[in-house]
């Protein structure tokens, strides 16, 4: 039976009316704190951490959607709607502002606020911890420069591609990519001309790839997409795609800066080594053939 909340309402010490439904007693209050302190310790995930929230939260009062917004993204409870008013609440611990909470609801009594806000020191140290091991995770496998997956991200992704490729027996794309004269831009413009046309071309790439595809940056002017097709076609696609962004880019333009490509296709014999020597190949066929240009083995 779907739970229904009780249509008489008691007022609380400010006036304010609550359905029964939605009153703790003492006991159960105590009780459902330190359950949900159990819980909250059992992840380190942002996600999984504010849906753990929302269903004790949602014990106490009702709301459409839940989110959290942070220096790491905003992150929304399951099946979270934007319906009603939006109740904004800031999350402090130690003086540290973690980010802030936000309930959409028809209505948030003050009496339901002043429970919701005392429900949420229970919430902010689990968060903190959880907004670390997520910073901590991006300098692990994010590129501080271009926001890209890094090197060590690509050896896991790549090793997984292969391994769920074997399982399906279904192909994907591995494209190798640098950029001409890139020393040229550094060595007469300096590093920060250099990092921003860095930043550009990997804005470039985020842009010409699809949802399922994966971008890059090994360092220097290295940078790696894995294609999840098994189709030659859409690697040249992509490719051409990629090219007349470079061209049509003012900054890169500026400083007569291409790409040069290089593209393979999984196999079922392949290992990491395997496909990425073919890649590279292609790529140094690529330089050697001119550069601005796209080559596949």
């Amino acid at each position: 039976m779907e739970n229904v909340h009780v249509l008489t309402r008691q007022p609380d010490n400010s006036g304010d009316y609550l359905p029964y439904g939605q009153l703790y007693s003492d006991q159960n209050e105590v009780s459902q704190t330190h359950a949900l302190v159990t819980q909250l310790q059992k992840t380190l995930e942002l996600t999984k951490l504010i849906n753990m929230f929302s269903v004790e939260a949602s014990r106490l009062v009702q709301f459409a959607g839940l989110q959290f917004h942070s220096t790491e993204g905003v992150i929304e409870m399951t099946g979270s709607k934007p319906e009603g008013k939006n109740y904004a609440f800031d999350l402090v611990a130690d003086g540290e502002r973690l980010g802030q909470l936000i309930y959409f609801s028809q209505n948030l009594t003050h009496y339901a606020k002043q429970k919701l806000a005392k429900l949420h020191t229970v919430l902010v140290y689990p968060l903190r911890n959880a907004l670390l091991f997520s910073r901590v995770k991006k300098l692990a496998t994010k590129d501080a420069l271009t926001g890209l997956n890094n090197r060590s991200m690509f050896d896991d992704s790549l090793y997984r591609k292969l391994e769920r490729s074997r399982r399906h027996h279904r192909s994907f794309g591995l494209m190798l990519l640098d950029l001409d004269n890139f020393k040229q831009v550094n060595d007469s413009h300096g590093h920060q001309i250099g990092d921003q046309v860095l930043i550009d071309f990997a804005n470039i790439l985020t842009d010409c790839v699809r949802g399922t595809d994966t971008v890059f940056r090994f360092g220097g002017d290295e940078f790696a997409i894995l294609i999840d097709d098994d189709n030659f076609d859409v690697s040249h696609i992509l490719a051409n795609r990629i090219k007349k962004r470079v061209h049509n880019h003012q900054l890169l333009k500026t400083h007569g800066v291409t790409t040069s490509i290089g593209f393979s296709l999984s196999n079922a014999k392949d290992i990491p080594c395997s496909i990425f020597e073919r890649a590279d190949k292609a790529l140094y066929a690529a330089k050697k053939d001119g550069r601005d240009c796209c080559k596949t083995l």
